[in-house]
């Protein structure tokens, strides 16, 4: 195992090497918060694959595939469809609002009132995804080092807690790439030629498991439905995503690369079924279908190799805990800090600002550590946090990107009725059941048209600056100054 130590410890150096240059380039508010917005289609592309494709979509999406086989794909499939979504209809006119956070969108949509309670929902979604994310480094680790849980998280999560507060959205974006490339070479060019091959090829895999493995539809209709409510519709709203959208430095940027990177999501979605499919062949008793990832990559990977897959995981993990962690700290310092104490600046990127965000990533770090280390079921944690995301902010954040009529009244109204809705749902049904989110959704809907229809509509002067916004005509922004360094 020496040489997959030494790929393993030479790829965490890196990342804090990547953390470390990132701090230098991290100079104003908008370079540490969306790297100055000047993304190009390549790095926009492969940045925008690696935050939406995480431990889930590696180590679970593989899992699905053992369990389900080709229908195992359903879970990152809906993610993939997500993205390009949000790549073809929304990414550009929200890469022009030029704002930091989904709160600020609601605020300038519905001229304010709505950010401190969309932005507490916000961040509870953002925390939860950061804590399942660093979870996930205990699988690797004890794979690699057959090392204790506790010390694993602690490790994993001090990596991206360190190089995310130096270098902020510069640092997650260069570290991204890398993984990206990771990921890449790792999953799709090796581990899944290797493990179709070591399961005898897929007429082997055909003869020896059910047809209902090779049913595109097997994993059921109900659960393919809530995969699209969950994580197509969750890829349209969460604040992770957007802060993404927000480093494009154009429109065109936004679209087509984001549509790349949706596409690619598509292949990793099929990828990962097939892989799982064939540790089914290889490994028909498995104790958990989440073990056949590390459970094929330690038996049947070439050392080296199985250093550079494991690299991957970790890669996957990590792209996903940065993003979340960037955008949870985000949301806590503008959407609920600053507003609470009054302070709320329009474009005034200081170093102060700078510092401030570096402090409360690190103090959102630290938080998501220890939150990890005391959980111990991440299904549950990770749906409650899309079931309030879905139930509480989507038709509000949609409604005002598609609807005039929607007013603040209705925004606040569905916000917390949704949310409401959703945790008495969970408390009554179970938080594994598909009700929730479903009834959830379906009251915040008729709350937000009921309200906004029987309330004033929005102000003619909001809707205008709005509209300025989303043309991308902001004559009250100020243009940011660039570092002399570049």
């Amino acid at each position: 195992m020496a040489v997959d130590y030494t790929v393993i410890v030479v790829y965490l150096a890196g990342m804090l090497a990547m953390g470390w240059w990132g701090m230098r380039r991290a100079r104003s508010k908008s370079e540490f918060l969306v790297a100055g917005r000047r993304l190009g289609p390549v790095m926009y592309s492969g940045t925008m694959a690696a935050i939406v494709l995480g431990g889930a979509s590696t180590i679970g999406g593989v899992g699905l595939g053992y369990q389900y086989g080709l229908s195992g794909a359903w879970m990152v499939f809906t993610i993939g469809l997500g993205l390009l979504a949000l790549s073809v209809f929304f990414s550009a006119r929200i890469a022009r609002l030029k704002v930091y956070t989904v709160s600020e969108m609601l605020d300038l949509r519905y001229g304010g009132r709505a950010g401190v309670i969309s932005g507490v929902v916000m961040w509870a979604y953002t925390l939860m995804l950061a804590v399942t994310s660093t979870i996930a480094y205990a699988t690797i680790f004890d794979v690699l080092f057959d090392m204790n849980r506790t010390v694993a998280i602690i490790l994993g999560g001090s990596i991206v807690v360190a190089y995310s507060t130096l270098g902020g959205m510069w640092s997650i974006t260069l570290t991204d790439m890398v993984q990206f490339v990771v990921k890449t070479i790792g999953v799709l060019l090796l581990l899944l030629p290797i493990a179709v091959v070591k399961a005898g090829g897929f007429s082997e895999m055909k003869a020896k498991l059910p047809t209902a493995y090779f049913d595109p539809l097997g994993i059921g209709g109900e659960t393919i439905f809530t995969y699209v409510l969950i994580y197509t519709f969750g890829m349209l709203i969460g604040q992770d995503i957007w802060q993404r959208v927000f480093t494009a430095r154009g429109d065109r940027t936004a679209k087509w690369g984001g549509t790349v990177a949706g596409t690619y999501c598509l292949v990793y979605a099929l990828a990962g079924a097939v892989i799982g499919t064939a540790a089914k062949v290889i490994y028909p008793k498995l104790g958990s279908p989440d073990d056949a990832f590390a459970t094929i990559v330690k038996d049947e990977l070439p050392v080296g190799v199985r250093g550079l897959v494991l690299a991957a995981a970790l890669a996957a993990v990590m792209s996903t805990s940065s993003g979340a962690l960037i955008a949870c700290a985000t949301v806590a310092n503008n959407d609920i800090w600053s507003r609470l104490r009054g302070a709320v600046r329009r474009t005034d990127d200081t170093r102060d600002e700078v510092t401030g965000n570096r402090v409360f990533i690190l103090i959102m770090g630290i938080g998501v550590i220890g939150t990890a280390i005391a959980l111990n079921n991440v299904v549950e944690a990770l749906t409650v946090a899309y079931n309030l995301l879905v139930g509480g902010l989507l038709v509000p954040i949609l409604g005002g990107l598609l609807w005039k009529r929607g007013t603040v009244q209705g925004a606040l109204a569905s916000v917390i009725v949704g949310g409401l809705a959703v945790i008495g749902l969970m408390a009554g049904y179970g938080i594994l059941a598909n009700e929730p989110v479903y009834y959830g959704l379906l009251a915040s809907l008729v709350v937000y048209v009921a309200v906004s229809l029987a309330t004033k509509p929005t102000d003619a002067a909001v809707l205008a600056t709005w509209h300025e916004r989303l043309a991308g005509r902001n004559p009250e922004l100020v243009s940011e100054p660039v570092p002399a360094h570049q």
